[in-house]
């Protein structure tokens, strides 16, 4: 294999590992990966509310529940 369809084929890999899927929701590298942050890190704070609740169940009643509707509507305000 030559030097130019390696450098090829790994540009292509990259592109498809790093740079495709945030390309098709008009994003680029690092503000998709923003975004990706932020949603996971109020996952976690979901997930953290539930288990609380799941322990004691007068705590944390619906924070799981509102972080999840604000979460879905953010996903679909992006399509």
């Amino acid at each position: 294999m030559s030097e130019t369809s390696q450098d090829t084929s790994r540009s292509n890999l990259i592109a498809t590992l790093f740079l495709d899927h945030p390309a098709s929701v008009n994003e680029s590298y690092f503000a998709h990966m923003r975004f990706a942050f932020g949603f996971a890190f109020w996952l976690g704070v979901a997930s953290l509310a539930a288990l609380v609740h799941a322990i004691i169940p007068a705590l944390c009643e619906t924070t799981a529940s509102r972080i999840l509707k604000r979460l879905h509507a953010r996903i679909m305000a992006r399509h």
